[in-house]
Formats: structure tokens, C-alpha cells, sequence
């Protein structure tokens, strides 16, 4: 038989011979639980077991799919109880009994059938949409999670610090409450990842410094992660001594001590804003997912002493010990809510689902939101603001590194919900000094120095989005990114996507990386690879080539986070930070005035077109379209080449329509690429070309080989000798 139907039937036979296992250790009234909300527990509890039992049964008749059931973990009910459903959640995927206890605090929820349309992936389902089966609600306060292996603690840890930030800064789009904290619960295997070590790690860090953290974690102990047991103690001696964490831990199997510990633990939080560990013990039934079978690497003996302890049977006995319900009245309201799942369920399945890519697709870029109209700072601010020294480099030509460094001071004076963190970036003002002054212009709250944990920058900045800031995360080199991508993959990305549109983490992420820096590094600081970012589907790239341009395109990403609510990153080409000369050294060619705001924006998508030479178009970016411009000259002046030079500015997406009208007139293309052959932007290039244009196309691009450090430095990177020669071949061949 399926375990499922084992554990059904012995839930009805242990009620009807009195057979119930457990024992009252708090009493209702210690606990403040009233009689009427343990029964509202116990139907939350019922629902979310009997959700299970039916998604079971669409998947075997393939009109579902892909779940995680909750059975085992059905105690999180008397969690949502005891905090407000203003309080954000972010869920283990093992928590529909808390969605539906949540429910049951907001009028005019329905969690049977919003779980159900989830279930079948309707294009109904009021959370996704029908793109996956996730827990989630908008009106609940409960971002959608997918596979939520810790990848949504640092989020939870960035959340929570938003509180203070939002309490000095009133953003706009504020929509947490200022009493309000928040929950993030996960299993007892997931809290060995990284992720989430980082994330507690990040947040005893935080604690200890007294800044105000409201943040309840949850571990949902089941003894077991897939087929791997948890040791004894384990979470207990890993956690309970964190500095500035307060641990507690509770019996899942009873909702009256959860109920307590979380309502006294969660009131502690909100009053004292400090982060705590809430330790819940329970069961975990019928395996991990779909067909997981148990058998394979549990005893007979384990997987039955589990059903045993179901925690639909303690709480049904607290029920009839307080004469709240008797046995019949517990069994049928069991199968009442049996019986209207299954009638929901076949209504479910009769309702739409999403069929063709463009419908998938609809919700991969968030909606826009209404903002209040700025008109860049006033010139008092700016007065006050930059001081003499700043004034007269704003008089002046200057790089790459203090254009943006004066454009982010413009965007913090015109917009007080921006909040700068990173590795570095206060006090000392980066390790290239792009942030430089802006601790002392704008204070520690919106320059924030963080722990060296790229994980936690980022989850800091998604988290600080969900509540109305506009985070501006720095990770101090771009291989450094490597550490965390899985936060701008599996979390930033995906929320719009997966719940629909309806909750968005807008925000820049800057990032200083590719290569020519000479001798320093090596790979680690000179990586010259953006294909993690290229192949995340719905967040903007773009990488300025100079410092008018990055300034320009720094507004305009800040105007996409702000107003499009998108993830949008900004890699900056560190060899060109510090940039002026061109062609000779001392021309000046590559520093320009700082275009004032309110100057000509560049905007998504807009190319730079160097040049209106036919013979050749030279395609580009950063690195490579300083190298070009240098070659352009050589072509022209030695070769009697005219070309032009493009500069794609935006990778992702890629101006498509816009790059092939740029070259339309021009009898051949060169693309040129400082990243590697393989995974870089000039495949992308290569194969527009060759499908949409009757132009030929060649590339010249990196070795497939890491950078060295020294005077081999630039030997795997193209030149501008380099582009020389690949121009003039291209030109020669047929």
C-alpha cells in the first residue's frame, strides 16, 4: 500500500479505539491558546494532510505534478497562529499548514482551492500563475519560494534589517509594518549549507552589533534530509551558541508547546528586535517527494515508529481531552475535509493552464509601479554636498571611477531610499575608491560596510527591496560573484517569475570585473567571464566602456530598479576605472566632463556608435571597445580602412533590432570580445549575425584559459594590435 494510505488508515482506527499517543504537557490557558483557536490549528492541520493525500492521487492519475508534501510538519500551523499575517514569511516548502492557518486570519482566503489550482499548475493559480507548484501568497504576506534548500535565509536576514533602515528612511514603497518581523523556516538538512551558515552567520554578526534585527528563524527538525540522517543534537550543538541568536526549541507533534514557544519567542523578537532560533522537532511521513522511496535506506521500524507519532493524532487528543471534539466529531470532520478537497480537486483540473512560451514568459519582467516624480537633486543639496575639491573635479575631465562615484551621489541625494552595500565600500571607499566620501555624505545607514560574505550582500539587497528600498549590493570582483550567483539566479530572478508579478526585488548590483589589470591578481581579480550572468533569464547587463557612459547608464539602471522594479546589474570594467588617455599617453581622450543630471539619459538598449565608416563594423564593449577605438585610428590612418566602432553598452537584453540597423551599411563585422571564446557574449553575436544578417560576421575573443598574474598578464586577451590584425583578415577573406 501507498505509505499515505497507511498512515490514513491508522489515523481513523487509533481515533476509534482511543489509541492516541502524546501526553499534555502545557496547559491551554499557559500557552493563551483559546479552545477555538486549537480547533482552527487541527483544521488547518487536516486541510494541509488532506491536500497531500489528493496531490498524491492527481499525480498518479497525471493531472498533477511535482510537489513536496507537508505531512509530519503539519505543528508550523500553531506557528502562523501565534504571529500576525503581516509579518512576512519566507516557508520551508514543507509549511501549507501555516499558509492555511494564515488564511484563516485574513478574510476571504481560500487555501484549498488556491493550493489545488498550485497543484495541477492552472493558469488560475493565484500565486504562480501555473508556472510551479510554490507556497506563496500576496495577500498572506508569503513570498513564493521554490526549492527553498536555504537559498532564502540571507533574503530573511535582509529583510529584517530593512525595519531600521525603512524607520529612518520612509521609502516610498514601504509595505512592512514597522512592529512588524519576520519568519523564515527550513529543515534540519538545509541548515548545513553554506547558505544558510552564511545566513546565520550574518545575522549573530549583525546581532552582536546591537543593530536591530527582527528575525525568527525556524528549523523544522525532522531527523532526516532526503535519505541522510540528521546526527542526535546536531542543531541544537551547532546553533544554540551563537552569539546574539537566542535559541528555544519546541515539540513540533504539539501544537500547544509550539504555539507558546512561538508566541513568547516571537513576541521577544518583536520587542526587543533581535534575532531568534525556534527549534521544532517533528516527523517527516511518506518520504521526501513524489516516488521517494523510503525503504531503501529506512527500517521498517523507523518508518512505522514516524506514523506513529503523527501529528494530526496529538493534536486530535488534545481535542477530545478538552472536550473540545469527540473522537466522531474529529473523524468526520477528517473526512469532511477529505471529501471537499477531492470535489475541489476535480475543479481544479478542469480549469486552463498555461500553454505557449509567450504566456510562460509574461511574468518574467515585473509590472511597473507608480513613483513620485523627482527632478534630479537640487542644487542646494549638490552645494552642500560636494565639496570644493569635488567642485572643481566637476569642472574637470575625469574617469570612469568618479563619474560614477558623483553619479551615485546624485542618485542618493534624489532618492532617500538608496542604500549602498558591499565589502569595503564605507569607510575606506572601495578598493578602487569608487565610493569615496559617500560614508561621510550620507552616513552609515545607506553606506553599509558588510561581512565579507557575498551570499549575505546579496540577500542583504533582495531583502531591503521587499520592503520599499532601492539597494545598490557591490561585490567587490566579479569571480567573487561566483560565491553567491544562486541568489540572483534561484532568488532574484525567479520572484516576479514564479509569483506572478505580484512581488519584485528591484535593485542594482555593481560589480567591478573583467581583465587587463596589470599584474594584479591573476584569474581571481581579473575575470574576464559574464556567462553566469548572460543565461539568467530577466535581468538587465550592461557594462560601460567609459565614465560619461557609466554615469548615464548608472541613472538609467537606477530608473529600471525604481520605476520597472527590475534586477539589474552593472558590471564595471576595473582596467578602465581609472582611465584618461586613448591613443598617447596624456591625450585625455577617454576622460569627459560629468554629464550634470538631468543631461541626455542612455537608455536600455541604446547603442554607441563611434564613426560612420562602411567598409567595417567593429562590435564591442568595455575593454574591447577602448581597444577598438584605438585600432579604428590604425585602420584608418595606416590601412585606409574606414570603420566604425559600436559599443553594445547593454548585454542582456541585447539590442537586437538596434545592432543590425547600426551595421546595416556596412560591408563586414567584426565582433570583439575581451571575455572567453567559449560562453562569451560574441557566441550570441556570431549566431545573430548569422541567421538575421546577410553581412559576414568574424570574432576575435579571449583564450578559453584563466588570466595569469605578471607580465603574461594580457597574453590570453585581445589587443589592439590584436583587433588590427583580425580586422584586416576579415577584410581579406571572401
Amino acid at each position: 500500500m501507498d505509505r499515505a494510505d497507511i498512515v490514513h488508515d491508522n489515523f481513523l482506527a487509533r481515533l476509534r479505539s482511543a489509541e492516541l499517543p502524546g501526553e499534555s504537557r502545557v496547559a491551554l490557558d499557559d500557552a493563551g491558546l483559546a479552545l477555538q483557536q486549537l480547533k482552527d490549528i487541527f483544521r488547518a492541520q487536516v486541510l494541509s494532510r488532506q491536500l497531500d493525500r489528493t496531490s498524491r492521487r492527481l499525480q498518479a492519475r497525471g493531472e498533477g505534478f511535482y510537489t513536496i508534501g507537508s505531512s509530519g510538519h503539519e505543528g508550523n500551523a500553531a506557528i502562523a497562529a501565534a504571529l500576525r499575517p503581516t509579518d512576512i514569511a519566507f516557508l520551508h516548502y514543507r509549511d501549507a499548514a501555516f499558509q492555511i492557518a494564515r488564511a484563516g486570519q485574513v478574510p476571504g482566503q481560500d487555501p484549498m482551492r488556491d493550493m489545488l489550482l498550485s497543484f495541477v499548475c492552472s493558469a488560475e493559480d493565484p500565486i504562480s500563475g501555473g508556472r510551479h507548484k510554490v507556497l506563496g501568497s500576496k495577500a498572506l504576506n508569503i513570498p513564493p519560494q521554490t526549492s527553498t534548500i536555504a537559498s532564502h535565509l540571507p533574503k530573511a536576514v535582509g529583510a529584517a534589517y530593512s525595519f531600521g533602515l525603512a524607520r529612518k528612511l520612509k521609502p516610498e514603497h514601504q509595505n512592512l509594518p514597522e512592529d512588524g518581523i519576520v519568519l523564515c523556516s527550513f529543515g534540519d538538512a538545509s541548515l548545513n549549507h553554506s547558505t544558510a551558515q552564511g545566513a546565520l552567520n550574518t545575522a549573530s554578526w549583525t546581532a552582536y552589533q546591537n543593530a536591530p534585527l527582527p528575525l525568527l528563524f525556524v528549523c523544522e527538525d525532522n531527523g532526516i534530509g532526503i535519505s541522510v540522517k540528521t546526527p542526535s543534537g546536531w542543531v541544537e550543538a551547532s546553533v544554540s551558541q551563537r552569539p546574539g541568536l537566542r535559541y528555544e526549541r519546541c515539540d513540533g507533534l504539539d501544537v500547544v508547546e509550539t504555539y507558546q514557544a512561538a508566541s513568547e519567542l516571537g513576541a521577544w523578537v518583536r520587542s526587543q528586535r533581535k534575532p531568534a532560533f525556534l527549534h521544532m522537532s517533528c516527523v517527516r511521513l511518506y518520504g521526501h517527494a513524489g516516488p521517494d522511496a523510503q525503504h531503501a535506506y529506512l527500517s521498517n521500524e523507523e518508518i512505522e515508529a514516524a506514523e506513529a507519532n503523527d501529528p494530526l493524532l496529538h493534536t486530535a487528543r488534545r481535542l477530545i481531552e478538552e472536550g473540545a471534539l469527540s473522537a466522531e466529531e474529529v473523524i468526520a470532520l477528517y473526512e469532511e475535509i477529505g471529501a471537499a478537497t477531492n470535489a475541489a480537486a476535480e475543479e481544479a483540473i478542469a480549469k486552463p493552464r498555461l500553454k505557449t512560451a509567450d504566456e510562460v514568459v509574461a511574468s518574467l519582467v515585473p509590472p511597473q509601479r507608480a513613483c513620485t516624480t523627482t527632478n534630479g537633486p537640487s542644487e542646494e543639496a549638490r552645494a552642500n554636498t560636494f565639496g570644493s575639491s569635488d567642485q572643481r573635479a566637476l569642472a574637470e575631465p575625469q574617469h570612469m571611477a568618479k563619474h560614477i562615484n558623483f553619479a551615485l551621489t546624485d542618485l542618493m541625494l534624489e532618492h532617500a531610499e538608496i542604500v549602498l552595500a558591499g565589502e569595503d565600500v564605507g569607510r575606506k571607499g572601495g578598493v578602487y575608491g569608487v565610493t569615496q566620501k559617500l560614508h561621510g555624505r550620507f552616513g552609515a545607514h545607506r553606506v553599509i560596510d558588510t561581512l565579507l560574505d557575498e551570499q549575505s550582500i546579496l540577500g542583504l539587497g533582495i531583502g531591503m527591496a521587499q520592503n520599499g528600498l532601492l539597494p545598490i549590493p557591490e561585490i567587490q570582483f566579479l569571480a567573487y560573484l561566483h560565491n553567491a550567483e544562486d541568489q540572483l539566479r534561484g532568488e532574484a530572478a525567479t520572484l516576479p517569475f514564479f509569483s506572478n508579478g505580484q512581488f519584485a526585488n528591484p535593485m542594482v548590483v555593481r560589480i567591478a570585473g573583467l581583465g587587463y589589470q596589470r599584474g594584479f591578481g591573476g584569474h581571481f581579480h581579473n575575470d574576464n567571464s559574464l556567462a553566469v550572468l548572460r543565461d539568467i533569464p530577466g535581468i538587465v547587463l550592461g557594462c560601460p566602456s567609459n565614465g560619461r557612459d557609466a554615469a548615464l547608464m548608472l541613472r538609467e539602471a537606477v530608473r529600471l530598479a525604481r520605476e520597472e522594479q527590475r534586477v539589474v546589474v552593472m558590471v564595471e570594467p576595473i582596467a578602465l576605472y581609472m582611465t584618461r588617455d586613448l591613443h598617447d599617453k596624456g591625450d585625455g581622450g577617454w576622460a569627459s566632463l560629468y554629464p550634470a543630471p538631468g543631461s541626455d539619459a542612455i537608455g536600455l538598449g541604446e547603442l554607441g556608435v563611434y564613426g560612420d565608416g562602411t567598409d567595417l563594423a567593429i562590435v564591442s564593449y568595455a575593454n574591447g571597445y577602448h581597444l577598438s577605438r584605438q585600432a579604428e585610428k590604425i585602420l584608418r590612418e595606416t590601412h585606409e580602412v574606414n570603420a566604425r566602432v559600436i559599443d553594445l553598452r547593454w548585454l542582456a537584453p541585447l539590442a537586437e533590432e538596434a545592432l543590425l540597423q547600426a551595421t546595416a551599411d556596412c560591408d563586414k563585422v567584426l565582433i570583439v570580445d575581451e571575455c572567453r571564446i567559449t560562453g562569451s557574449q560574441s557566441e550570441a553575436l556570431m549566431a545573430l549575425f548569422a541567421e538575421r544578417s546577410p553581412r559576414p560576421a568574424s570574432r576575435l575573443a579571449a583564450t578559453d584559459c584563466f588570466i595569469a598574474t605578471g607580465p603574461a598578464y594580457a597574453a590570453t586577451l585581445p589587443s589592439r594590435d590584436g583587433v588590427v590584425e583580425a580586422a584586416l583578415a576579415s577584410l581579406r577573406s571572401e
